[in-house]
């Protein structure tokens, strides 16, 4: 029997490798950017056309390669990082495993332009597929120019799961920041099919946070600094009323890399136990300095995974520093008593004396009566005392027993019949129309009752608003015929450059429900108007929202977008729970949900309508 095992060819290991390494234009990034810090650059600038579908450009001012080193980078698991296994455990380098490059050339077509200080050329190489295709001699500045064109050219299965331009930009974005964000001694730049989305100068740690996020971040921020023989701990968390419920700005960076760590965020959280409502998030922006010993980076390719040796005592670590700063900045919130209408008492202070003040008079006639007329010399009231002569026949009929009229025992004598060009609801297969009462009965501010032919509907107020709103934004968006409410004054909206490209792609939609948006560039937005019926709501918070549902969601195509548009503007308006209705309110509420499509379930799955057969309640009593 022959032999059938063997071994892979470079290039396919080469593209097998890229599959963990390279998942998407932002790793590109995110892997040369790295290695433009690691050699020492102090100005990086990063060119994207396409969201990186095209083409990648990463130029930085490093020290440079060499001919040979040029043309070795290329190669898999070479590295100038590392040089024996003990070197992992005393790693001060953003790389180490000598998989990008690699990676990145199996899937792409690069061209690398380089030159050594000292040198008078420089090596230009070309690689496609991981076939070298030429190298040669070429004047150029000093550092390196990577040109990545055609990503996953060779992988068109990998190039059709990419996402739209606006969800791969964002990514971009985002891990452009991460590094921004913990080299503030580095000036950045990044630019997108020419025009210049973000620019970030060499600043201090507070102020690269703030070029990044926008300035009203500033006014939330409390400094932490902590040191220990374990661990230093210092940067940034948000004050208790920064908390929100999506999109708070959290990042842990470690020996300068940035690490997802779920164990030392609840650490943060629990610093702000009973300080924040449950459910919602504050920023933080934290950094920790120790010994490389202590840590384990070589968990995933990724490198966003890090094991630390003493867990436990750096969460108690955690706790202890963010705690401080909120009490040494007098954070946590003091009770506040309510002195709206009360008396201004005075102070005596000691420079004072008491000073005798004779309470005021008041004379009082114990014989007048404002309901009878009298022959008072004030003739100037009689006048309009005789005009409320026989105001006791007003209220003649007031001790009478008002009739009392019983309801109808017979709760399903009135069908509900759709208005319009709307068909009646038909549920399940047993395709009936619902009988229901025109009597509700509110539970706890939470659920509607209300008798229907086969038993006691029971309707979630909060969810039933929902579906009705969703489908009536839906109506709008498709119709286009908008109703709009103008705001007085126009609300500005501040968002980093990862949010604001997704907003930009998300402004004609949000316009089909009466939105009004204006791109100020930047980041940021102007909210000229809002649509109607959500006038008690915070247009700025409500538009914040809409972005970070559509960022976790993800969405790739058009009618994604829309819907998750809907039904996070439908959430934002729908009536609380707990929020008292009167029967008309509960009424025109059923109504509006019997006439919906789908009235069982939100747009989300959940369910809105249960119903509590006849047959249920005989058999409660029987």
């Amino acid at each position: 029997m022959s032999d059938i095992i063997h071994l892979l060819p470079d290039s396919v290991a080469n593209q097998i490798a890229a599959g963990e390494v390279i998942q998407r234009p932002s790793s590109v990034i995110k892997e040369l950017v790295e290695n433009a810090v690691d050699a020492g650059a102090t100005r990086i600038d990063v060119m994207v056309e396409d969201a990186g579908k095209t083409s990648i450009q990463v130029v930085d001012d490093g020290k440079g390669m060499s001919e040979t080193d040029a043309r070795l980078s290329f190669e898999r698991h070479a590295t100038s990082k590392i040089r024996e296994a003990a070197d992992l455990f005393a790693l001060h380098t953003m790389g180490f495993r000598g998989e990008a490059l690699a990676s990145i050339a199996a899937v792409a077509q690069v061209e690398l332009r380089t030159r050594q200080a000292g040198n008078e050329l420089g090596t230009c190489v070309t690689i496609e597929g991981s076939r070298v295709t030429g190298q040669e001699p070429i004047a150029c500045a000093q550092g390196s120019n990577f040109v990545v064109k055609n990503l996953f050219f060779n992988v068109p299965a990998r190039r059709k799961f990419l996402k739209s331009n606006q969800t791969e930009l964002s990514n971009i974005l985002q891990e452009f920041e991460r590094v921004a964000l913990v080299h503030e001694d580095i000036a950045f730049s990044l630019s997108h099919n020419g025009s210049m989305v973000l620019t970030l100068p060499k600043a201090t740690l507070r102020q690269r946070i703030i070029a990044v996020f926008g300035k009203k971040l500033n006014e939330q921020l409390l400094a932490v600094d902590v040191e220990t023989s374990l661990v230093r701990l210092h940067g940034f968390v948000g004050k208790p009323e920064s908390a929100r419920k999506k999109g708070a700005h959290q990042y842990f960076f470690v020996n300068g890399r940035y690490m997802r760590h779920p164990y030392f965020h609840k650490a943060v959280m629990e610093a702000f136990d009973k300080l924040v409502p449950v459910g919602e998030q504050v920023p933080y922006f934290l950094y920790f300095e120790v010994d490389p010993s202590n840590i384990d980076v070589n968990i995933h390719p990724t490198k966003t995974e890090i094991k630390f040796e003493n867990e436990l005592a750096v969460w108690q670590i955690v706790v202890a520093a963010v705690r401080e700063s909120l009490g040494r900045f007098s954070a946590v919130p003091t009770i506040d008593f309510d002195m709206e209408g009360a008396p201004e008492i005075p102070v005596f202070g000691n420079a004072f004396s008491p000073v005798s003040v004779e309470a005021p008079r008041v004379d009082v006639n114990p014989d007048f009566n404002p309901f009878k007329s009298s022959s008072s010399p004030h003739t100037s009231c009689n006048a309009s005392r005789s005009s409320v002569a026989g105001w006791e026949e007003l209220y003649a009929d007031s001790h009478k027993e008002e009739e009392f009229v019983p309801p109808s025992d017979d709760f399903g004598s009135e069908s509900f019949v759709p208005q319009g060009d709307e068909s009646p609801v038909l549920y399940g297969e047993q395709k009936t129309a619902f009988e229901k009462s025109t009597l509700h009965y509110q539970y706890k501010g939470k659920y509607i009752m209300t008798a229907v032919k086969s038993g006691l509907m029971i309707i979630d107020q909060h969810r039933a608003h929902v579906r009705v709103l969703y489908d009536r934004y839906r109506r709008q968006m498709e119709q286009g015929e908008p109703q709009s409410q103008g705001l007085l004054f126009p609300e500005m909206l501040q968002l980093p450059s990862s949010e604001g490209v997704v907003l930009e792609h998300l402004v004609d939609d949000m316009g089909a429900l009466g939105f009004d948006l204006s791109v100020l560039g930047g980041g940021s937005f102007s909210i000229n108007a809002i649509p109607a019926g959500t006038e008690g709501l915070n247009p700025v918070e409500m538009v914040r929202g809409i972005v970070h549902a559509s960022i976790e969601k993800g969405c790739r195509m058009e009618e994604d977008v829309r819907h998750y548009i809907a039904l996070s503007l439908a959430k934002s308006a729908a009536i609380v729970q707990g929020q008292v209705l009167s029967n008309e309110e509960m009424e025109a509420l059923v109504d509006g949900l019997l006439a919906c499509p789908n009235p069982n379930q939100t747009p989300d799955g959940k369910i809105v309508v249960a119903i509590l057969g006849q047959d249920e309640l005989d058999r409660l009593f029987g």
